[in-house]
């Protein structure tokens, strides 16, 4: 645990040198986009949430279940999310970039000398692994605010081009299986709990992602043209967008190019498409004549251990909303799930940005279906008969 808390600190810093190496102001000049935060304040809000849930032992996210005050004097009211409205996080009046580095390293020191007189035990731990999968979330929407502003990344972060066989298609019997996380299964957020018995009927899903060669052919044929194949609310966000391919590509002659950590550079056929959201994934269905795996079909396959299927290079949307497991209780950190239940859809697996520690076939992410800027894409599924 305490090489998992320094390795994520390490990289999180890392991560945040990028927006000051590029010359950029990160309290300020970074624009105010709703997909990211400001890399100064994103950068405090991790400390502070450790802090906040093992140094001053919170039994909850709300303001009045934690001890002691911030090591900051006004540290609660800049990092505490609930507090600070999204956009209101580019005016606050937040310490220099050196002292909030002087708070995150302030905060581990203690944060691992806890840690030694901790039992080893599952309650005891809890704290420290959620603020372990706070950070890691939150370094990859670093990379992804990284990514979005089209500033370079750290080579460790970046990942490699992603070349996988074309996909072919797998044969699932369907049967009853336990969706979701046991109690004491290690560590897992209240939106996976708790596991209950799930019946999937009998099902085709592609051993891996739709890649960038079958995406483009969706693309040549007219796909962002025809309405047909879009949902009502694929057709108002394809109306505001004026979009005709996948964000970041453009087109070089016969060729297509991406742009890739501000990078222009020819995009590989076999490679899984990527920065497409909701809706790209249902419009490509439904030109296919396919359609996206609900959840439980994906954990299914996932668990499955059937050899050819690939996943873990990209989230892949599903074609299910995000809502509650029956039983559903909010657990400390309070609005991580209950806030987004039925506005936000079903992503599953995890990316090349993703720490493997995080990733599993049972992580529920969650995001609205217009957010084309995740490492995301998906896989289709035949419809029965």
């Amino acid at each position: 645990m305490a090489q998992a808390l320094q390795h994520a600190r390490d990289y999180t810093l890392s991560l945040f040198d990028c927006f000051a190496a590029a010359g950029m102001d990160v309290a300020a000049r970074v624009p105010p986009l709703q997909t990211i935060n400001p890399p100064l304040w994103q950068l405090g809000r991790i400390a502070w949430f450790a802090e906040w849930f093992i140094l001053r032992e919170a039994v909850s996210s709300h303001p009045a279940d934690a001890d002691g005050n911030c090591l900051l004097t006004k540290g609660d009211d800049w990092f505490d999310a609930e507090r600070v409205p999204h956009r209101g996080r580019w005016a606050l009046d937040l310490p220099t970039p050196g002292g909030v580095k002087t708070y995150c390293h302030e905060v581990l020191d203690r944060v691992l000398d806890k840690l030694t007189r901790e039992p080893n035990t599952d309650e005891a731990l809890y704290p420290y692994r959620l603020a372990l999968a706070y950070e890691d979330m939150q370094g990859e929407a670093m990379l992804q605010a990284l990514q979005a502003l089209g500033l370079p990344a750290p080579v460790h972060a970046a990942g490699e081009v992603l070349q996988v066989p074309a996909p072919s298609e797998i044969r699932f019997p369907g049967g009853t299986f336990q969706l979701g996380r046991k109690s004491g299964d290690g560590f897992s957020f209240d939106n996976e709990r708790q596991a209950h018995s799930f019946h999937v009927a009998s099902f085709s899903m592609d051993s891996a992602p739709v890649n960038n060669g079958q995406y483009a052919d969706f693309v040549i044929d007219g796909g962002y043209d025809n309405r047909q194949f879009w949902s009502d609310a694929g057709a108002a966000w394809l109306m505001r967008q004026e979009r005709s391919a996948p964000r970041y590509w453009q087109r070089d002659g016969s060729q297509w190019r991406a742009m890739r950590f501000g990078k222009l550079s020819t995009l590989p056929a076999a490679e899984p498409v990527r920065h497409v959201n909701l809706y790209e994934a249902q419009a490509y269905c439904a030109w296919a004549g396919r359609r996206l795996p609900t959840e439980a079909e994906w954990e299914y396959a996932a668990l499955s251990g059937h050899p050819a299927l690939r996943w873990g290079q990209l989230w892949e949307w599903t074609a299910s909303p995000f809502e509650p497991y029956p039983d559903f209780a909010a657990d400390r950190w309070l609005e991580y799930s209950t806030p987004w239940f039925h506005t936000h859809q079903v992503l599953r697996g995890a990316s090349f940005a993703t720490p493997a520690r995080l990733g599993s076939a049972k992580f529920r992410r969650f995001a609205l279906p217009e957010r084309d800027d995740l490492f995301a894409g998906f896989r289709t599924c035949a419809w029965p008969g």
